[in-house]
């Protein structure tokens, strides 16, 4: 779900994003990412209050930032993934949660709670809506014996039948966890030694591609991914699935929570409460984690559940969150702009 914004697009971002919606009681403005919560769920949330969910869209963190840091106003939740919510609410932007009106808060699995601890401390502003994992998609027709970590990247055999994402932070992160050091760290020797590992990785990769690859593994000209899951389920046909498995690595993985956010400017503060507590209900969780085929975070939803979950709670839980890594983004730059062009 990550696309970088054209100059084009941006323009007319920042020149739209002064104009102000109209308060409504009735009415709840929710900004966030396509095709991300089923259409059951607004249409039930109206049934049940009266309140329209009207959802603007947004296609990477860095869009959403660019136009709510550039005043623009209205939104009564946005669904940030951690990093950009660390980032809103350093910059003072979010509103502190008052959890006496989300009781359904205690649904939440409390390894998820603890994830985002790191930066918020007492689970105060973000509210946890799903938790994923960036995977390796492997078509195991062809890909045999194969290790279940990033060490896949290391065997020549399948030269030229594999991608990693085009994505600094996905892959220096996992490169530098593979190695066993943290994505934080401020060694430069570390983030060095990491950046030679990824430059072995490319030479048996076809691309580093975050746009098509869900599309070239189903049609075999990939067989091994490191992908976004959805992206890749999106494009196969039941009888592939019978010979995809996805790894989540326990060493160098990566996971994303999207959590829901209420802006401190939010002009239906009541509103976003009320749909808060109403999506972590689990009858209604349960739709979302079918939709979107992950593991559910809402522990009692797990047992509602018409589909199985492409991987476990259990894989997520030694994965790494991606953070804000203000102090070594300039230095984890330099390299990554030197694996491209070597």
């Amino acid at each position: 779900m990550k696309k970088l914004l054209t100059l084009l697009s941006l323009v007319f971002l920042l020149m739209s994003c002064g104009k102000e919606k109209q308060k409504n009681e009735n009415v709840l403005y929710l900004y966030g990412w396509a095709d991300y919560i089923p259409t059951k769920i607004y249409e039930d949330f109206e049934k049940e209050t009266g309140i329209k969910v009207v959802e603007d869209i947004y296609s990477s963190n860095e869009e959403m930032f660019a136009k709510i840091k550039a005043g623009g106003t209205g939104y009564d939740i946005l669904t940030p993934s951690t990093d950009y919510a660390e980032i809103l609410m350093n910059d003072g932007m979010l509103e502190k949660l008052d959890k006496s009106k989300l009781p359904s808060l205690k649904n939440i699995d409390p390894m998820v709670l603890e994830k985002l601890q790191y930066f918020d401390k007492n689970n105060e502003y973000a509210f946890p809506f799903a938790m994923g994992a960036t995977a390796i998609a492997v078509n195991t027709k062809y890909v045999k014996n194969f290790p279940r970590d990033f060490t896949i990247y290391d065997n020549s055999e399948y030269k030229g039948k594999m991608t990693l994402l085009d994505d600094m932070r996905e892959v220096m992160t996992s490169a530098l966890g593979t190695l066993g050091y943290p994505q934080t760290t401020t060694d430069e020797a570390n983030i060095a030694e990491a950046a030679n590992l990824v430059k072995g990785w490319k030479k048996n990769i076809a691309k580093f591609d975050s746009e098509s690859f869900g599309k070239g593994f189903a049609s075999e000209d990939f067989w091994v991914v490191q992908c976004y899951p959805d992206n890749v389920l999106n494009e196969l046909t039941e009888e592939q699935l019978k010979t995809t498995e996805f790894i989540i690595p326990e060493k160098g993985g990566t996971a994303y929570i999207d959590s829901f956010v209420i802006p401190k400017s939010a002009p239906n503060k009541e509103a976003a409460y009320k749909f808060l507590d109403f999506i972590q209900r689990p009858e209604n969780y349960k739709l979302v984690a079918d939709h979107l085929r992950i593991p559910s975070i809402n522990v009692p939803a797990r047992e509602l559940m018409a589909t199985k979950p492409i991987y476990s709670v259990q894989d997520l839980e030694k994965t790494v969150i991606l953070k804000d890594i203000k102090n070594t983004l300039d230095i984890q730059n330099k390299y990554w702009q030197q694996i491209l062009i070597d």
